[in-house]
């Protein structure tokens, strides 16, 4: 059975809540309640907001709803796709929720239509931006907090536009021009209206191409008061930005580092996935994220019903028990289980232990502000267990840089990596910013070729230094890679792929100064790194991670996520069950499991390739679709 979320169910989910509320089982007997460092929140569209002229919908929808999984937040949408609420209307509905204890906020959608593909407004025309500036005052008289839904950009060509673009190009105009209508149209007219309104700007899960349509992470951090985050990545083979599970964790990454402190939390809907499971894995990737918010999108959408959809790892058991989720559903006087059931058990799963996690830390990884090249990589290389700190400015403080093509865009590139390998520090770069650097100076660092004519590899060989290698194991299936080439005891290939008997590096080494550079060659297709073997991609990260504190020994689509207080979260997107090791530097004797208390004794070990450490190496069960938290103990 397919879940079809569009038109069913929307769930925006904010990651900052406070408290857990008591929770009814079947048998009457409430759970005690749980502090959460993080704030759930709904967000209500202004449709689903005008239906609530109708008190006795509005009474028993909260009733409905707030049964199922504990709000602390509300966010009342003003304004979407020509449709206004009335003032009235929206004082009676704050009033509402606040008497029920709840804080209220505003929200807009600056769409212009949503009718087929989402439409914009078209800002170089005078009757749409005295429209826009409005919508901003008449929101900002309502509230003191607003946030923008991420519709908040340019993507039409209207003769206005091509007039006012001139000769530049779409992505300047569009940036210069959005930066515009962020000041004058909304921030400036809402603080006109009220001094005192703090506006936060939810930027979409598809930075890679926020340039293209005038989001700009460079500037309009600066012009709001907060930035929030896009952290539905939905079905990652239907979806038509086929965005990997790991950015729901790895954007909140990025957008600490565009603007510390100002994070606010992530957003999660229930649009277009194939099993219920897809929508707890995002929003518990949100609240690994540490997230302060956590937003579903929205009210209306969690009243729908929730059906399990296709999964037949259910009997062996994950982390979504859909018997639980129909037991909260009965117990809230449901006759079936609804998303607020699905959103209430994924969160109360995680708020017991989510406190003792600390601060994400990862393989420091650059991409400039409005970067494109190797797009979403680093959300792939998340999936193969391969823990991601992006960050828009060069990270000179880290051991380890991994850059891909993106870091083309910075002019210094080629001086910067130099800089850290001199300095004896590690760079990994991938075939995509080798081929973007030829001619660029990368010849004065390696003395490789990239060749595009791809090579279909099958198995795997990996060595260090001089001899025949040792078997990685075969491939799921062809893999079509660029070749490197390289000169023999110039550069070594650590990590060979074999194509019909002539081998092509994986993993290229060459030194340069006190420092390590790694090549890392990147399947055509990134999804292919999920059929490569266990013993290639264990051996990958070793390279990738270095002296990295904690890695994993694990299939793909296994992902890691790290922290530095010594705690670690191994969650599996994997069908069936799968046993990880996780390998932790030094003398960490025990880890406790932070959701059942048990602890796992670890077994020391010793690594020689590519750093030399004592390792300790615990033995951990996975089911499918779940998660294990650990944390060292003494």
């Amino acid at each position: 059975m397919r879940v079809n979320v569009r038109g069913v169910v929307a769930a925006g989910l904010m990651m900052l809540g406070s408290w857990m509320a008591p929770q009814v089982l079947a048998q009457g007997v409430a759970q005690p309640v749980v502090q959460a460092p993080f704030k759930t929140a709904v967000y209500i569209p202004v449709n689903v907001v005008l239906k609530m002229r109708d008190r006795a919908w509005l009474e028993s929808s909260w009733a409905q709803l707030s049964s199922q999984v504990h709000v602390d937040k509300v966010y009342i949408e003003t304004y979407r796709s020509r449709v206004m609420a009335d003032g009235p209307l929206i004082e009676d509905v704050k009033k509402f929720f606040a008497s029920k204890g709840v804080e209220v906020a505003g929200g807009i959608c600056y769409s212009d239509s949503d009718h087929g593909q989402f439409v914009s407004f078209t800002y170089s025309k005078a009757e749409d931006r005295a429209y826009v500036k409005k919508v901003s005052a008449f929101t900002a008289q309502h509230f003191d907090d607003v946030i923008l839904d991420d519709f908040f950009f340019a993507n039409t060509k209207a003769a206005s536009d091509i007039a006012a673009k001139g000769n530049e190009g779409w992505t300047d105009f569009r940036l210069w021009e959005m930066d515009e209508v962020s000041r004058e149209l909304v921030v400036g007219a809402m603080r006109t209206a009220n001094p005192k309104v703090r506006i936060v700007i939810k930027f979409p899960n598809w930075y890679e191409h926020f340039a293209a349509n005038g989001y700009d992470l460079h500037e309009q951090p600066k012009i709001f008061d907060g930035i929030y985050a896009g952290t539905e990545t939905r079905d990652p083979e239907e979806t038509d930005q086929n965005l990997q599970q790991y950015e729901g964790y790895e954007i909140l990454q990025y957008f600490e580092h565009v603007d510390p402190g100002k994070m606010g939390g992530g957003w999660v809907d229930t649009y277009d996935i194939r099993y219920v499971d897809r929508y707890s894995e995002q929003l518990w990737l949100t609240v690994f994220g540490k997230a302060k918010e956590m937003t579903l999108f929205n009210y209306i959408d969690l009243l729908g019903e929730a059906k399990p959809g296709e999964r037949p790892w259910g009997r062996e058991g994950g982390g979504v028990s859909w018997e639980k989720i129909e037991g909260r559903a009965k117990g809230g006087g449901l006759a079936a289980p609804t998303y607020a059931s699905v959103a209430g058990d994924a969160l109360d799963q995680v708020k017991p232990f989510v406190g003792e996690l600390g601060k994400p830390m990862g393989i420091a990884s650059y991409r400039p502000y409005h970067a494109v090249g190797e797009d979403f990589l680093h959300n792939f290389l998340g999936m193969i267990g391969i823990p991601i700190d992006l960050s828009p400015t060069f990270p000179k403080d880290a051991p380890v840089v991994l850059l891909t093509e993106a870091a083309k865009s910075d002019p210094r590139i080629v001086e910067e990596m130099k800089a850290q390998l001199v300095a004896g520090k590690t760079v990994v770069m991938t075939s995509g910013l080798l081929k973007a650097l030829e001619g660029l100076g990368i010849e004065d660092v390696i003395g490789l070729r990239y060749n595009s004519s791809p090579v279909a590899v099958t198995k795997f060989i990996g060595a260090y230094g001089p001899g025949a290698g040792t078997p990685l194991g075969d491939a799921e299936k062809p893999i079509l890679i660029p070749q490197v080439r390289f000169f023999t005891n110039d550069a070594w290939p650590v990590i060979r792929g074999i194509a019909d008997g002539n081998g092509f590096p994986m993993v290229l080494m060459d030194e340069y100064g006190k420092g390590k550079l790694y090549v890392l060659t990147v399947p055509d297709n990134f999804a292919d790194l999920y059929a490569l073997p266990e013993a290639e991609l264990d051996a990958l990260r070793s390279y990738v991670m270095g002296d990295f504190p904690v890695r994993i020994d694990a299939p793909a689509k296994v992902s890691l996520f790290a922290y530095d207080n010594g705690a670690m979260v191994v969650e599996s997107f994997r069908d069936e069950a799968v046993e990880v090791a996780v390998r932790v530097k030094g003398r960490v004797a025990r880890l406790k499991n932070l959701q059942t208390g048990a602890v796992v004794e670890g077994m020391m070990a010793t690594t020689q390739v590519p750093v030399a450490r004592e390792e300790m190496v615990f033995k951990v069960m996975v089911p499918a679709h779940s998660y294990v938290a650990l944390k060292g103990v003494d």
